[in-house]
């Protein structure tokens, strides 16, 4: 369960207090299972809230809660667990090692805690999404397009409890949005995990159990 209580980042307080929000200011219950759009438009805070949530950033009012626990009590050791077996993410900007191949980037996230999948899976999951011709090359030398793909493998190959993604198609056209979004929609109903994209636009990628205008 994620939990969000009156909560505003402190830099966008002024300028998020003049119009109505579904997500900042009021409470929020994500339950596990959920499917959940976040509508964002550009400069509303919608990578803010993802770090927020993933405990990047510490500069807001309110209060986050995972599974009941207030995040700020979940400390390094224990977030860092958090991180490898319950909540994975696709940052817009990817944070990908550029100097490392795909795979390895890939497998960097498999291997940190017992592994969910053996290392066949990679190459079954981007074969899927058109990218196994790649895994091999350095990632800062792949196409936008290609290293999104990449980094929605990567966060599709470790267990987690909620998936969490920032514009993750904003570089894909339709027949890879799609071929990503079936992907992803199986992954978290194999697992029963909660899933939570944002995006600029509106649209019919999964069968969204909620949607909110941040």
């Amino acid at each position: 369960m994620i939990k969000l209580e009156q909560l505003v980042p402190r830099p966008l307080k002024d300028r998020l207090s003049a119009r109505p929000s579904d997500i900042w200011n009021t409470t929020l219950t994500l339950e596990p299972g959920n499917i959940v759009k976040i509508k964002a438009p550009s400069g509303s805070g919608k990578t803010t809230l993802i770090h927020i949530i993933y405990k990047l950033r510490q500069d807001y009012d309110g209060s986050v809660y995972f599974d009941e626990r207030p995040l700020p009590a979940i400390v390094e050791n224990e977030l860092a667990i958090v991180r490898q077996t319950q909540m994975a993410v696709v940052f817009q900007d990817l944070r990908l090692f550029p100097n490392l191949t795909a795979r390895e980037n890939i497998d960097l996230k498999r291997i940190l805690q017992t592994p969910l999948y053996d290392a066949e899976k990679i190459d079954e999951m981007a074969e899927r999404l058109g990218v196994k011709h790649i895994l091999e090359q350095q990632a800062g030398i792949c196409s936008y397009g290609e290293q999104q793909r990449i980094a929605i493998i990567r966060s599709l190959i470790q267990p987690f409890s909620w998936l969490i993604m920032d514009e993750p198609f904003s570089h894909l056209d339709n027949n890879n949005t799609r071929l990503a979004a079936s992907l992803i929609a199986e992954e978290c109903k194999k697992r029963g995990a909660g899933l939570l994209v944002t995006d600029l636009d509106e649209d019919s990628n999964f069968d969204y159990t909620h949607r909110y205008q941040l």
